[in-house]
């Protein structure tokens, strides 16, 4: 549910040339089959001429639904058309330290 609103939100603002979504939950301290952490990858013209921190703003902004309703963690990485040409990495994100794990004393 939440993976199919972020990919509705993103490709509605973002109108990305590529865009992958991937449910990292399963790598975390979360139920099974939970919607919690989330990676993505776009590829969009909308992107042209802004640095990191304003791209990651819009692809905020456009989650921001999902986010409301329990998506805990969204990794991004956002390219220009030209950028995802010229180098089409596909970076991991690290592995979970367990951070979330509520541990009883």
């Amino acid at each position: 549910m939440l993976e199919a609103l972020l990919q509705t939100a993103l490709t509605d603002a973002l109108v990305p040339e590529y865009l992958d979504i991937e449910n990292e939950s399963h790598g975390h301290n979360v139920p099974k089959n939970s919607e919690t952490h989330f990676r993505v990858v776009v590829v969009s013209a909308a992107f042209d001429g802004l640095g990191r921190v304003k791209r990651h703003q819009l692809v905020y902004k456009a989650a921001a639904e999902a986010l409301e309703r329990g998506v805990h963690a969204l990794a991004m990485q956002c390219f220009t058309p030209d950028e995802w040409q010229r180098d089409p990495a596909r970076l991991a994100s690290p592995p979970c330290l367990g951070g979330m794990k509520k541990e009883s004393k």
